[in-house]
């Protein structure tokens, strides 16, 4: 009897034991993965922040960089958008669009321009002829990239622009989504294609009119006050 009482012990505190381990390897288990959950979901925050602008001085440039639609097709030079937005900012806002550019003659003459103005920011909207003329996307995301990394190498912020596929009713071209999110960069999609839907922004096809460049000048200012450049 006294012999069977022994195993019967051992045999408990063998169960006893072996629980003890299950519920240590149960709680290694469940806490592992949860810190694991929670370091993934910092990380997540963390990339996933919004890319911010210096705050932008009332003595400083802003470089306006692009096509037709920058220099302001359309409608007059004071109601251009860079003139508008002048307007808005308080700060000097420097029109260099040139109609019918394409981004390889764009990519050849913005070094020079930032020499001349030493702009603090500079907004690039730029790819619109490329489109339109059929060219090469991969060519032109090309050229849009050097574009940043000249922006970057200079130490200045940059917008970042999208411009819509050509075709009726469509959203900006991939790329530009791409390359905003392989550098970090603040960027609109939306708001020249949302223009270019409505007939009542547009002087032509493919421009705008005083109403869409203020629409335009105005989804920029906000931009600015959004991510600290005002």
């Amino acid at each position: 009897m006294q012999q069977q009482l022994l195993k019967l012990l051992q045999i408990r505190r063998g169960s006893t034991r072996l629980y003890s381990i299950k519920a240590q390897s149960i709680k290694a288990l469940l806490i592992k993965p949860l810190q694991g959950l929670a370091l993934c979901f910092l990380l997540l925050l963390t990339g996933c922040s919004d890319p911010e602008l210096r705050y932008l001085p009332e003595q400083a440039n802003i470089l306006a960089f692009g096509d037709s639609l920058t220099l302001g097709v359309g409608t007059s030079a004071d109601q251009s958008y860079p003139a508008i937005l002048q307007q808005l900012t308080g700060r000097q806002v420097i029109n260099a669009g040139v109609s019918g550019e394409i981004s390889s003659a764009g990519l050849n003459r913005l070094p020079e321009l930032l020499n001349t103005h030493a702009p603090s920011l500079i907004i690039l909207l730029e790819g619109g002829n490329d489109i339109l003329r059929n060219q090469s996307k991969q060519k032109l995301k090309q050229n849009l990239r050097a574009m940043i990394e000249i922006s970057r190498q200079k130490e200045i912020d940059l917008i970042f622009i999208g411009v819509p596929e050509k075709s009726l009713f469509s959203d900006s071209a991939a790329l530009y989504s791409e390359l905003a999110e392989e550098y970090d960069l603040v960027h609109d999609n939306e708001i020249i294609a949302d223009l270019l839907r409505d007939s009542r922004y547009k002087s032509d096809p493919i421009h705008f009119n005083q109403q869409g460049y203020q629409k335009l000048a105005q989804r920029l200012h906000q931009l600015m006050l959004d991510h600290g450049a005002l």
